[in-house]
């Protein structure tokens, strides 16, 4: 049996990696996972609601490291996962993503000389600032194997000098995960009801928009944190808007002084949801507000026009084939693409290719092949 090591860190990587261990489950008979969790995000509504709403077997190890700067974080996952391969044979270690442990577990596979697959590779945003970008160059440039979700990716890594018999274009994962929870997803008016002033949209039947914002270019900075806050205030009255507060940011609003601007608009705020609750959220919401990409992602596989508050995308099709438009933090252009989206219904978009659910069946094929190829 060839032993795989596949990591999770942060919240995202949770709905990449539960198809594909999945996939390798019901279609290899060569390939043994070890679940291996570095637990950078620390916060347990948002580890375990993940594992146990996808149906994630739990961690074989959890490294327990927790939150801390880039650098603490960084150093404290590679310390933590090195031990891990002196005591496991892995003949691979699989990557998804750009978090911290990402880069993290790619280095040290790498320098003990074990091949690193990367799932999701070849997204560039082409802006240094963001922390996820360097990490996603650094894994490209490390791993051997690399499994794509758009062609716009493998051009980005044959760019770069990456020989493109490694690359594999297969779809995108994360939304295997969304089209096999989406008709069970928790129904939106039940979340609501269970959110304080969320029964009165309900109650209202009104539609309604939904808001994350996590990224720190967003929320570290209070100028324009207060900005945004203030255009979400003044967006909430247009329509109502659910705000699910990620931990960073309820930290932020809280040193800032912007509670209180909040608690007056027509925002329903709650704390950070399952992926099952916001998935019904997504795809009931009249259009989402976000700094994500996997959000990004999500609302053009819905259909549901995305309003992304940030300056660039790494994931471009979802502009060019999607419901995204890139708006930044700029209050007016928010305000007014809000508008457009109330008035005509936003970008159509389209499903682009390979993600029909089947990303996931294609890596775990592939894997077996690429395992026996090397004989490893």
């Amino acid at each position: 049996m060839y032993q795989l090591i596949c990591v999770v860190g942060a919240r995202p990587n949770f709905m990449k990696i539960a198809p594909i261990v999945e996939a390798i489950k019901n279609e290899t008979k060569s390939i043994c996972v070890k679940l291996v969790h570095t637990g950078q995000h620390y916060d347990a509504n948002m580890k375990h609601q993940f594992f146990v709403q996808l149906g994630i077997p739990e961690p074989d190890i959890d490294l327990g490291v927790g939150s801390g700067s880039h650098a603490v974080q960084t150093a404290e996952v590679m310390q933590r996962f090195e031990p891990v391969l002196d005591e496991h044979q892995a003949d691979a270690v699989l990557v998804v993503g750009d978090v911290n442990s990402t880069i993290a577990c790619a280095l040290v596979a790498s320098k003990k000389h074990i091949p690193v697959i990367h799932v999701e590779a070849g997204l560039r945003s082409y802006d240094r600032a963001m922390p996820e970008e360097i990490n996603r160059v650094l894994t490209d440039q490390i791993a051997d194997l690399l499994y794509t979700t758009e062609r716009n990716a493998q051009a980005n890594l044959i760019r770069e000098g990456v020989a493109p018999e490694r690359i594999r274009f297969v779809g995108n994962v994360m939304i295997d995960t969304l089209k096999k929870h989406v008709r069970q997803a928790t129904p939106a008016a039940e979340t609501l009801a269970n959110i304080p002033g969320g029964a009165a949209i309900v109650s209202a039947g009104q539609n309604f928009a939904l808001l994350t914002m996590h990224r720190p270019s967003n929320v570290d900075d209070e100028q324009t944190l207060r900005g945004l806050i203030e255009t979400v205030v003044q967006a909430s009255e247009r329509l109502p808007i659910v705000f699910p507060v990620h931990p960073r940011t309820q930290a932020r609003i809280e040193q800032f002084g912007l509670k209180e601007m909040i608690a007056e608009a027509n925002i329903v705020t709650t704390g950070p949801l399952g992926y099952m609750e916001l998935l019904g959220l997504m795809s009931k919401a009249k259009l989402v507000l976000t700094d994500s990409g996997g959000i990004q992602e999500e609302t053009t596989a819905l259909g549901v026009p995305c309003i992304t508050l940030r300056e660039n995308t790494e994931r471009p099709i979802t502009v060019e084939q999607g419901t995204n438009t890139i708006v930044g933090a700029n209050s007016a252009l928010i305000l007014q693409t809000l508008d457009e989206v109330l008035a005509k219904g936003g970008k159509q978009g389209r499903q682009p290719e390979l993600w029909d659910g089947q990303a996931a069946v294609r890596i775990a094929k592939d894997l077996e092949q690429w395992f026996e190829g090397r004989g490893a």
